[in-house]
């Protein structure tokens, strides 16, 4: 299965390498193929230039390339902290330039003559690992979660993949090494599971 993972994360030590390093692993010592772009080591341009908008628009060969990578994508794997509610503005660029009309999804009609989100990836499931502070019933009281519901819904849902797991890891702060290690294993575990194929 060719499985691509996203890093979103400025720190090369974080957590959120460590969860990358461990899910490449075993993801590779199940035979998938895995393709890894850490955007931040990239310098993955996160800005939509307005040239960029139009659907038959001429696109930048990196973009392509992660167009062309998302879209043979069997499995996607996200992995970011939690700032603000949000992912980094450098992937949230990387979702405004590569998520396009008419490669990772489409409008339609239904039969009742209605326009509706066609997703077009052909992904079977996404995994999205997050990382956080706050703890989490916190998070679910005061916040809502916000993440889930992006990742879920706004992002893989409206693109189609049907199967989105989330896993959020908290408090990094306050853990210990060995919580750290319980989450990677929890994290190999989790993408065995949803990469069975």
């Amino acid at each position: 299965m060719k499985i691509l993972i996203l890093l979103a994360h400025p720190s090369p030590g974080s957590f959120n390498h460590a969860i990358t390093d461990a899910v490449r692993a075993a993801l590779e010592a199940k035979a998938h193929t895995v393709i890894v772009h850490d955007l931040y080591a990239e310098r993955f341009d996160p800005m939509l230039p307005g040239e960029e908008i139009p659907k038959t628009a001429a696109l930048d060969p990196v973009v392509q390339r992660h167009i062309r990578e998302l879209s043979e994508a069997e499995g996607v794997v996200v992995v970011h902290p939690n700032w603000w509610g949000q992912p980094p503005a450098v992937l949230k660029g990387w979702m405004d330039r590569v998520l396009r009309q008419g490669t990772a999804y489409t409008f339609g009609r239904n039969d009742k003559g209605e326009g509706v989100v066609i997703g077009l990836l052909k992904a079977h499931a996404a995994v999205v690992f997050t990382t956080a502070n706050t703890p989490q019933d916190a998070e679910d009281r005061l916040y809502g979660d916000p993440l889930d519901g992006l990742w879920k819904k706004c992002v893989f849902g409206f693109c189609g993949v049907s199967r989105v797991i989330r896993k959020n890891f908290t408090s990094v702060i306050m853990s210990t090494d060995e919580v750290r290690r319980a989450w990677l294993d929890e994290a190999r575990q989790t993408v065995a599971e949803a990469f069975r194929g």
